[in-house]
Parts: C-alpha cells; structure tokens; sequence
C-alpha cells in the first residue's frame, strides 16, 4: 500500500503534489473543532466562496467523502443557498484559506495565513469578493515584526519561532477581531466592522516590548482575484489618490475603493492584483497604543474622484463610528 505522502516540486514560486488520495493534511489547514465549526466553514466554503470539493479539502484536511457527508448531513446545497437583502450590510466573511487569494507573484506569498484575512462581498453580486489582508505585514526598528505569509524572513522565523495560528473573533454584532501578542509583548489588534455603505477597519499596536518602537510602516492588501472584471494585470484601470485607491472593471462602471489613514504609500502590484493604501503607525513608547483606521467600499459610476470627495465627508476616520 502506498504511503501518505506528499511529494513537492517547486519552481519559481510554484509547487504541485500527487493524488490527494495519499497526500498527507494540507500544511496550512485548519480541521473545524467541532460540529457547530464545521458547519459554519461549511457554508462559508460551499455557499459563499463557492469551492471545489478539492479546495474544501485543502482548507480543512478533511477527506472528500467527510466533507461529502457532513454537507448532506447541514443540507448545504446550490439550491438552498441563502440571499443577501439590498438593505443589509456588506457581506464579510473570514477568509477559509485553501484558495490562494492572488493570480500571480505566488512565490511572494507562500502559505498565506488566513487569520488575517477577510472577504468583502460585492454589492452588485453575490460571487465577487476581495479578500483583504488586516495586515499583511508590521515593520518597525526591530525589523519585520509580522508577516501573514511566508516570503522573506521575519524576526520570529530567524529566531526558529513559529506563531500560533488563530482565527477571527466573530461577533454578535456582526464584526470581527483578532488580538495577537507577540513574542516580546507587542499586541497587534485587528477589528473589522461591515456596513450598508462599506466596511471600517481598525489596527491597533500596544507596545509591550521594552523598547520604543518607531518606523511602523504597515502593508495592507486588497486582493482582487476574486472579482470578476477586476483581474486584468495592469495598473491601467487604478487610480491612486492618497489615502484611496481604486480598481475599475473592464466595463469601466464598476470600482473597487479601499483607503487607509494615517496613509504612507498608496500604491497597486498588478501581478497579484491588488490594492494599497498602506498606513504608517506613529512611534510607539512602551506600554503606549497607537490606532490606524481604514475602509474598504464599492462604487458604481463614472466620478471615482466624486466618490473620494464624497467619502471624505461620511466620517470614516473617525474612531467614535468604528
């Protein structure tokens, strides 16, 4: 009987493995720890994100006639899929992993983590998402302090520290959080708040360490892999006005908007695709919180720059409305 193996070949940033069938748990998998888990990762995976058996598998570990079992047995099906009403927030979803989220420059995010990272449904449909990664990555005077996927070395990995996986909190009202302490005290909280008009976001950094922290630059990405219409690898359909950027679609009507303040750098890589509007954190004393704020939208129109405007004036940067 053959082994369960897993067998890689990499090139450039690409890997492939033999038959599922004697692959050993995908390395990034998360298997729900209970019934009311697996339900919920259910219904995200099968009704929202719209996976194949085999990207189920590979977000969970669970084998191909679990999944098909446990399917039937929450009666998630095509047909029964539930429907966003018009007058309801945005729908937001804890990203499931098993996907990866980008097109291209994958050797630039290998094993993305999904505790970072978020769906944001479009209004306009219901299979079109961007996944938005809250953060990507913190830089400080230490070095590169976080990193939710692995491409270059962080502090921890060159120390052989590997941090604990977690996922998102998911609340009551609808929201999502998730406070990770690292190694040496920093707290890096992240908080997502869906509404009819767009999404709020909100990163916090304590400083637990006991030096100060300063040159803390954060990149945020909003991946666009997902949306039909917006995958075209150029930065032709972006327009970047600081704090916000923006994507249009191929019938030019449609734009995907996300901005962050305190913004350092609004910028787009055209190979993921993806947007950045990356904040930068004030220096940090010990035992000092520091807060940068952030939105994620849609808009359907030919005045992108009169959406910005309008924006302006809705209060998103505001802490009281997060």
């Amino acid at each position: 009987m053959l082994p369960r193996a897993i067998v890689l070949l990499t090139a450039i940033g690409a890997s492939w493995a033999i038959s599922p069938a004697y692959c050993q748990e995908p390395q990034n998998a998360r298997r729900p720890a209970d019934e009311a888990e697996l339900k919920f990762w259910l219904q995200n995976m099968a009704w929202r994100h719209r996976f194949t058996m085999d990207e189920m598998r590979q977000a969970t570990g669970m084998e191909e006639a679990e999944l098909a079992a446990a399917l039937k047995k929450f009666d998630i099906r095509d047909d029964n899929r539930p429907h966003r009403k018009g007058d309801d927030p945005l729908l937001v979803l804890p990203y499931p992993g098993g996907r990866h989220p980008r097109i291209g420059f994958l050797d630039g995010a290998v094993d993305p983590q999904r505790e970072t990272k978020v769906s944001v449904f479009a209004p306009w449909g219901e299979t079109d998402y961007v996944v938005v990664d809250v953060p990507e990555a913190v830089w400080s005077n230490l070095g590169l302090t976080y990193l939710a996927h692995t491409h270059v070395p962080t502090i921890w990995s060159k120390q052989g520290i590997r941090l604990e996986r977690m996922e998102w909190n998911r609340r009551k009202d609808g929201g999502f959080d998730l406070l990770r302490k690292l190694p040496n005290g920093i707290e890096i909280g992240s908080e997502v708040v869906p509404g009819k008009e767009g999404v709020r976001l909100k990163l916090t950094l304590k400083n637990g360490a006991e030096v100060a922290l300063s040159d803390l630059r954060v990149q945020m990405c909003a991946m666009l892999k997902g949306m039909n219409g917006f995958t075209e690898q150029t930065t032709d359909n972006k327009v970047l006005t600081k704090p916000y950027c923006a994507c249009r679609d191929e019938s030019g009507k449609r734009w995907v908007i996300t901005a962050w303040e305190p913004c350092h750098r609004p910028w787009a890589n055209k190979l993921c695709p993806c947007l950045h509007s990356d904040p930068k954190f004030p220096d940090c004393p010990p035992g000092q919180t520091v807060t940068v704020r952030g939105w994620l939208s849609f808009y359907e129109g030919a005045d992108v720059e009169g959406e910005f405007k309008r924006l302006e004036k809705i209060g998103w940067k505001d802490d009281k409305k997060q």
